[in-house]
């Protein structure tokens, strides 16, 4: 696939209204979500819970493509209809996690290097026959007393680099996520230092991989007080802090920049996101890509039980509107009150 093909399927991720659902948890992952539900996290539990979301009703008037784990990427609805099917049909793109999670980075203590480049380049050929048309690598990057290091931001931003090279050759769109976590007590100006050293060295071991940025999104955190740190940061500093770090460092040849939303709650998630575009125009469309904070409602709702299916699509479908709202800066708390 060539540059311009690539660039226009990118655009189309962060087309005007719409983002991206991650439902590429991993088995470990989605296993403690259900079990906070009490839901044992059987093959046939897991396969029903994400028919569940890929097959809501008017999501696709928010959601430009879903990020799939190679389980989900596999599965079928009841009637035997692949996911990747489903989701074609409604306009929406099949996307897949690539990467074999963030491992202990030998020889730092309290830092981790995302593993998963042994065969990638064979995986992603399977990948593409199955139906997916774009990619995502998560990067792990924790800041505590003298961390992050050095060495820890370049491992990191080398292997996003080689993964995203390698996604363009077999012709898929990838998302690069460099995540610095929130955990921990410091303040937003220190995320605010981490984030925009660690997006800089992303950005040029990019360039030396020879990446074609207009056919790349980032999947960044916000730059956001730590979760324990005694001042929390407002809405309006969030939202400033983070367009003045991404302004810093990523290159407007970038079409859209597709936030994670990193432990924040649902609200606060789709607050941070229409604030930062309530003072646009940016360089780049600035979007979601959620996965805990548009599935927990619904995830709630549902509670492995078969009678509550619609209501659960319907948690979904309301959360899906309101990051649709805040990709123009319209969301306001009194809409969530509105059906």
């Amino acid at each position: 696939m060539n540059t311009t093909d690539l660039a226009a399927r990118a655009q189309s991720l962060v087309a005007p209204g719409k983002g991206i659902l991650a439902a590429d948890e991993s088995s470990s992952t989605i296993e403690k979500r259900f079990k906070s539900i009490k839901v044992d996290s059987s093959v046939e539990n897991r396969r029903t819970y994400r028919e569940l979301l890929l097959t809501t009703a008017g999501a696709e008037e928010f959601i430009s493509g879903v990020i799939l784990y190679d389980e989900t990427i596999r599965q079928a609805t009841k009637e035997g209809r692949p996911f990747t099917e489903v989701l074609n049909q409604l306009g929406i793109q099949p996307g897949i996690k690539v990467d074999a999670g963030a491992m202990d980075l030998a020889g730092h203590p309290g830092e981790k290097i995302t593993e998963g480049l042994d065969g990638l380049r064979g995986r992603l050929a399977e990948y593409v026959k199955l139906g997916a048309r774009f990619t995502k690598w998560r990067a792990v990057i924790t800041i505590g007393p003298g961390i992050p290091s050095e060495f820890c931001i370049e491992a990191n931003a080398h292997a996003l680099a080689r993964y995203a090279a390698l996604s363009q050759e077999a012709g898929l769109v990838p998302i690069v996520e460099p995540e610095v976590l929130m955990d921990g007590d410091h303040t937003l100006e220190r995320c605010e230092t981490v984030t925009e050293h660690t997006l800089s060295r992303v950005y040029a071991a990019l360039h030396a991989h020879h990446v074609q940025l207009e056919g790349t999104l980032l999947k960044p955190n916000m730059v956001l007080s730590g979760k324990s740190c005694p001042r929390q940061a407002g809405a309006e500093e969030v939202a400033k802090a983070t367009v003045r770090c991404l302004k810093r460092t990523v290159p407007p040849a970038v079409p859209g920049i597709v936030f994670l939303s990193g432990g924040q709650t649902d609200e606060a998630a789709t607050l941070h996101l229409s604030a930062m575009n309530a003072f646009g125009p940016h360089p780049w469309q600035l979007s979601f890509s959620y996965g805990r904070a548009l599935q927990a409602p619904a995830l709630k709702v549902w509670g492995g039980q078969p009678a509550n299916f619609v209501a659960a699509q319907k948690a979904y479908y309301h959360r899906a509107r309101m990051n649709g709202a805040a990709r123009s800066g319209r969301y306001s708390t009194e809409l969530e009150r509105t059906t």
